[in-house]
């Protein structure tokens, strides 16, 4: 998942940023989620705080910008990741760009110690509050990651503008909600056994079946999802900018890894996913 490698001859500036965000549909008044690596850009005239400002100019006043800001832990240490997590102090281990936006005083972040995201501008307060309080979900980082009152969640019902700079959809952590839906679906069944099955998806250190997307399947993913026009792309500096809008973005990928389970997803979870469809897995 190595970012792009940036020409330092290149520099690029506030107002490039902003621009580059505009040409690939970006604009006033909207919402907008990015991963980014600072370096592929080239020289940035300002570093992280310029393309934060090129975002909020492209957005404007009416605007909202966020980031995820991601914890980590060290191996043998999962135990603890709640316990030591703070909103307020807890560094951001996805990139300087997200480290620098959450201490900003500007900016909200959301409570959750692995899938945090934080916001600046008019709906951060909105997009950033009360991080799976309601509509939990199962899965691998815990019940409330991905929750359906969650950031992840309000960004895709916001169809808000999902930004890619110098980096690629192996980045792309909405994958875990597509994931999550996937799960939540089959569970739906009207043949299957919720709650039984339930107890056998993977939960917050405890194993069980999930339907992960390999890393290196999401970039195949988002050139089929460029084939039917959904990501543009454009340059920011030396950097490629890609962007795409979350409602088909995640719509989309759900029904490429429904379309074809068993190109994409694990046998175990493949297994799984039969038992829910009463014994029939579906094409």
């Amino acid at each position: 998942m190595k970012p792009e490698s940036g020409d330092a001859s290149v520099v690029v500036t506030a107002a490039d940023v902003r621009l580059g965000l505009n040409e690939v549909g970006v604009g006033a008044g909207d919402v907008v989620l990015f991963h980014s690596s600072l370096s592929s850009m080239g020289t940035v005239d300002g570093g992280a705080n310029a393309v934060i400002q090129g975002f909020l100019g492209a957005v404007g006043p009416r605007g909202t910008v966020a980031v995820p800001t991601l914890c980590n832990w060290a191996p043998g240490e999962e135990d603890q990741v709640f316990t030591r997590w703070n909103p307020r102090s807890s560094p951001s281990y996805v990139g300087l760009i997200t480290d620098t936006f959450w201490r900003r005083p500007d900016a909200r972040r959301s409570d959750h110690a692995t899938h945090s995201v934080a916001a600046i501008g008019a709906r951060a307060r909105e997009l950033t509050a009360d991080h799976g309080g309601s509509g939990r979900r199962p899965g691998p980082f815990g019940d409330r990651a991905f929750a359906r009152e969650s950031p992840w969640q309000r960004l895709v019902d916001w169809n808000a503008a999902y930004c890619f700079i110098g980096v690629s959809f192996q980045v792309a952590t909405i994958v875990h909600l597509v994931e999550t839906l996937l799960v939540e679906r089959a569970l739906g069944r009207p043949r299957a056994p919720a709650g039984e099955m339930a107890e056998e998806i993977s939960d917050w250190r405890r194993p069980g079946v999930w339907p992960t997307v390999r890393v290196e399947d999401r970039e195949v993913i988002e050139g089929l999802l460029a084939d039917r026009g959904l990501v543009r792309y454009g340059r920011i500096g030396s950097a490629t900018l890609r962007c795409v809008r979350m409602e088909p973005l995640v719509e989309g990928w759900v029904g490429i890894l429904e379309g074809a389970p068993e190109r994409w997803l694990p046998d175990p979870y493949l297994r799984w996913w039969r038992q829910a469809a009463g014994g029939v897995l579906v094409e």
